[in-house]
């Protein structure tokens, strides 16, 4: 059940928030972020929250290179 509950909550936030900005390399910065946070709070329901957040930032990173700002778009990143 633990499992489950990270597995979605990560799934989850890389939908929902996968990445801004416009370049690659910035949706995967902010992907990464976002992913790893949520990663980390999903992680600490379950027991985990250092293995929550690298692989949620993981997820995040990557979700966040492989779309474009069509897809998913929340705004300019705030280091730009």
């Amino acid at each position: 059940m633990k499992r489950i509950i990270l597995t979605l909550t990560i799934i989850a936030a890389t939908v929902g928030l996968a990445a801004c900005g416009s370049s690659t390399g910035d949706r995967a910065i902010s992907g990464g972020g976002i992913g790893a946070g949520v990663g980390a709070l999903g992680g600490f329901l379950v027991g985990a929250p250092l293995e929550g957040a690298l692989i949620g930032g993981a997820v995040g990173a990557g979700a966040g290179a492989l779309t474009n700002e069509n897809q998913i778009n929340l705004g300019k990143p705030i280091w730009r």
